[in-house]
C-alpha cells in the first residue's frame, strides 16, 4: 500500500476513534478529551505557524536570527552589530594582492573596506529602524557614516532589505574610494581608471561575537579587478618589490591565515574576511542583482 494511503486510512480510523470515545464518555472524561485535545491542537498549530514563517527564511542568516528568536537568545529589542563591507579579489597569476590593516590589527587583508552612506540615508535609518552607531570602534573622520551600525532585531530583516534595494549609498557602480585610499593615495599604484566584475556577496549567520561579545551580521560584496595589460604589469612588479605595506599571498597561505609551522611562523598574519576572495569561495557567494556586471570607474 501507497505510503500516503496508508496515512488517509490512518488518519480516518483515528477519527472514527475520536468520534465513537466522545459519545461513550461520561462529562467529565468529554471535558478532560477536549482539554487534551486542545493542547494537542495548540502543539501543532504553533509548529504550522514556525513552517509558514521558515517559508520566508530563504537565506542562512534569517534563518540563523528566526532560530535566536524562538530559542530566547535574542529579543526584539536586542540590538544586533551590522558590518556590511565590499572586498576586492586582485589576482596576479596564483597569489593575491593584500594590504595591512594599520590601524588596528596589523594583519594583512583584501583591499576594501566598508560601505559608506548619506549623511540624509543615516538619519533615515535611525528614523524607520531606530538605528544606533557602533559603540565598539570609536567615530572619526574616517569612520563617519559606515555602515556600522547597531539595529533592533526585529528590524533587522527590512533594514537589509532595504540595504539592497533603495539605500542611499555607495554601491556597485562606482566603488573606487577604498581603492584610492589604500593603494593609489599611498602610492602602491598610479592607475586613473578601473575595471571591476560583480561576483557576488557573503552574508555570515546572525552569531555572537566574542571580541565584541555582542549578535553580529557581517555582509561583504566581492568585486574582482579586471586589470589592464599596464595594469597587470605592475603588479607584477609590485610582485617582486617587497614593501611592509602589501603582501602577495597564495590560496594555501591565505587558508592558513599566514601560519607557516614549517618556518615556526605560528601567528596569524592574514585576517580570516580574506577567505572570502578566494575564487574557490565564489560558487558559495550569494547572487546579487549585478551578477556578473562590469564597471569602469574614474579613481577620483
Amino acid at each position: 500500500m501507497k505510503p500516503k494511503m496508508t496515512r488517509v486510512l490512518c488518519l480516518s480510523a483515528l477519527t472514527v476513534i475520536i468520534t465513537a470515545g466522545i459519545r461513550w464518555t461520561t462529562n467529565d472524561t468529554l471535558s478532560l478529551l477536549n482539554t487534551s485535545l486542545g493542547a494537542v491542537f495548540a502543539f501543532f498549530f504553533e509548529k504550522l505557524l514556525h513552517s509558514v514563517e521558515d517559508l520566508g527564511d530563504d537565506t542562512d542568516w534569517k534563518s540563523s536570527l528566526r532560530k535566536l528568536e524562538r530559542g530566547g537568545f535574542v529579543e526584539p529589542d536586542t540590538p544586533i552589530r551590522i558590518s556590511f563591507a565590499y572586498l576586492y579579489r586582485i589576482i596576479i597569476g596564483n597569489k593575491y594582492l593584500l594590504v595591512k590593516n594599520s590601524r588596528r590589527t596589523g594583519k594583512f587583508q583584501p583591499v576594501g573596506g566598508v560601505y559608506k552612506m548619506s549623511q540624509k540615508e543615516k538619519l533615515e535609518l535611525k528614523n524607520r529602524y531606530s538605528a544606533m552607531d557602533d559603540d565598539k570602534i570609536p567615530i572619526d573622520e574616517s569612520s563617519l557614516n559606515d555602515y556600522r551600525l547597531r539595529v533592533p532585531s526585529r528590524f533587522l530583516r527590512r533594514f537589509v532589505w532595504r540595504f539592497s534595494h533603495q539605500a542611499e549609498r555607495e554601491n556597485f557602480v562606482n566603488l573606487g574610494r577604498e581603492l584610492k585610499e589604500e593603494l593609489v593615495d599611498k602610492g602602491v599604484v598610479s592607475w586613473k581608471r578601473i575595471r571591476y566584475r560583480v561576483c557576488g556577496r557573503y552574508m555570515s549567520e546572525v552569531r555572537f561575537e566574542q571580541h565584541f561579545q555582542v549578535f553580529e551580521l557581517q555582509l561583504a560584496d566581492i568585486v574582482e579587478l579586471l586589470p589592464t595589460s599596464e595594469q597587470a604589469r605592475d603588479l607584477e612588479v609590485l610582485m617582486q618589490s617587497p614593501a611592509d605595506g602589501y603582501i602577495f599571498a597564495t590560496r594555501e597561505e591565505i587558508e592558513s591565515l599566514g601560519i607557516n609551522t614549517e618556518a615556526h611562523q605560528l601567528s596569524e598574519t592574514i585576517a580570516d574576511h580574506s577567505l572570502r576572495i578566494l575564487q574557490e569561495k565564489e560558487s558559495t557567494l550569494m547572487r546579487v542583482s549585478d551578477q556578473g556586471r562590469i564597471y569602469s570607474v574614474e579613481i577620483q
